[in-house]
């Protein structure tokens, strides 16, 4: 097949993939902004997406040509140490930067083409069910995984819990969708668009809370009996966001930031060393990919509700347009199919 010049196996674990169906993330608008440093001129931006297999390398033996597969934001070589861990975020593998899971549109070419190299492909692909169609697919290739695994369980969300998510795009509401699957009790969505709250409702929040309030902040605590919440989830990446978290978050709770920070964010240390509090912070690992793959097959979440607007991939400047807009077009994922 000539796919000149498209891209060419280079390792015997590499396999090319057809992309079929793709969709843009915030962390691109983050890109296209400056905040990622490493990605270099002319990278072809994306890192999440849905394909055909078309070709593999000679040690591949779990996946074969024709076989549908949901593309993993972050490689994993599957046997270094960190790997074994489960900490895919910082596999020491190859390509690009030894440390670094994250590569797709960062450090190698990415899924917003019509072909791409996966590197690690029988670690970093998953086969895509026949009852889960390329929209439902491409969510699990990132925001699922993110909201859930770097909201959801690194703020310790328990049974019970008081949960609230600052943020209501793709993320936040990955991350709303996924409390209750660890037992949370209230889930407090908080935007500043009230088409985005709207949402929020649709997709699992208990309560909203239109952050322009000038009361937004007593709303919150009075929806906790005046403690605060016990996990508040940061969905933006931007220092106001962050600060919010801190501000609602009760003593012994828990601070969990997701969004991309490309500004530095002021911690008042002076102020929140005497509440016990626990911040956490970090890259997806997409180990629980897999899982949240089944609830998706089962109808147990709804992936497809995040797609809001579709384009073919001649209208890529038309998708980041209306993706960097979302205020004005009530975007949450754009869908790009070949």
């Amino acid at each position: 097949m000539d796919r000149s010049p498209g891209p060419r196996i280079q390792q015997p674990g590499d396999v090319i993939v057809r992309v079929d169906t793709t969709t843009i993330c915030g962390t691109d608008l983050h890109i296209l902004k400056g905040d990622v440093p490493a990605v270099e001129k002319g990278r072809i931006l994306g890192h999440e997406g849905v394909g055909t297999v078309v070709e593999t390398g000679s040690s591949v033996t779990g996946l074969k040509v024709n076989d549908r597969v949901i593309i993993s934001c972050i490689k994993s070589c599957g046997h270094c140490a960190n790997c074994k861990a489960g900490l895919y975020s910082h596999c020491l593998g190859g390509e690009g930067q030894e440390g670094t899971g994250w590569i797709f549109g960062h450090l190698i070419d990415g899924t917003q083409a019509e072909y791409v190299r996966v590197p690690y492909a029988e670690n970093s692909l998953h086969l895509l069910p026949s009852g889960v169609t390329d929209e439902q697919g491409v969510m699990l290739s990132d925001i699922l995984a993110t909201g859930f695994e770097i909201g959801v369980q690194y703020g310790r969300v328990k049974p019970g819990d008081a949960v609230a998510v600052v943020g209501a795009g793709p993320v936040g509401l990955a991350a709303i969708t996924t409390a209750g699957l660890y037992g949370a009790a209230t889930v407090v969505a908080i935007d500043v668009d009230a088409n985005r709250l709207g949402k929020a409702k649709e997709f699992g929040a208990t309560d909203t809370v239109l952050s322009g309030s000038v009361d937004w902040k007593e709303q919150v605590l009075a929806l906790t009996d005046g403690h605060g919440v016990d996990v508040a989830i940061e969905a933006v990446g931007v220092p106001a966001t962050f600060a919010m978290c801190t501000d609602i978050v009760r003593p012994g709770g828990s601070v969990a930031n997701v969004g991309v920070h490309g500004k530095p964010v002021e911690l008042h240390l002076e102020d929140l060393w005497i509440q016990n509090i626990t911040i956490s912070m970090g890259l997806v690992n997409t180990n629980t990919a897999p899982m949240l793959l089944k609830l998706v097959a089962q109808g147990r979440i709804r992936a497809e509700k995040f797609a809001t607007h579709r384009f073919g991939f001649d209208q890529f400047l038309d998708a980041y347009d209306t993706f960097s807009r979302a205020s004005e077009t009530k975007a949450l994922k754009v869908i790009l199919t070949a």
